[in-house]
């Protein structure tokens, strides 16, 4: 077990840090090997919620235009990985494949939120609910930035298939099945 008493707390904090690296990599990882097929519709996980209004509780709550930007994106990290630091395209597959993107990493972030409870085989109980809260304080903006943007897109999305059909969709997150394999 981990010692955070004395000389040997920067050795546990450098340990520490390097099994939060190694949780974030292998998160990425695995969500990377995500076949696009299953990220083509919300789950319970990613699905819309009442609150958010369709992302607009971001923008007026938390303000999150002025500061999403400043955090890192790393869809890229891996070959064949996809960057959601810009819109890189404007047709309805690209939008498509962003909106599959984002929640892909709404899962890599939600997983390393849920890591903490790992640390117990390494640390005592008390340092568990710290590095618990550090990880859901780390990953929240991150999934907020994520969410916010699937909304827009979808919202984007919507308002172009109701002009090109004369026809609305049910919710925003009715815009699927679509992306190209």
């Amino acid at each position: 077990m981990i010692s955070l008493d004395g000389s040997p707390a920067l050795v546990a904090v450098a340990v520490l840090s390097a099994c939060w690296v190694a949780v974030g990599l292998g998160t990425g990882w695995v969500g990377h090997g995500l076949a696009l097929r299953r990220l083509d519709h919300d789950t319970w996980v990613t699905r819309p919620r009442a609150f958010e209004q369709g992302g607009r509780f971001y923008e007026r709550k938390l303000r999150i235009r002025s500061w999403k930007d400043r955090l890192p994106e790393a869809g890229a990290t891996f070959r064949g990985g996809f960057s959601k630091s810009r819109i890189e395209g404007r047709s309805d597959a690209h939008l498509l494949r962003f909106v599959a993107e984002t929640r892909r990493a709404e899962y890599v972030h939600w997983a390393n939120a849920a890591a903490g409870p790992l640390f117990i085989v390494f640390v005592p109980l008390w340092i568990v609910g710290v590095m618990t809260t550090f990880g859901l304080l780390v990953h929240l903006p991150f999934i907020a930035i994520q969410r916010y943007n699937r909304a827009r897109l979808q919202r984007t999305l919507a308002r172009r298939q109701l002009r090109a059909t004369g026809t609305g969709l049910s919710s925003p997150g009715a815009v699927r099945d679509r992306l190209p394999t």
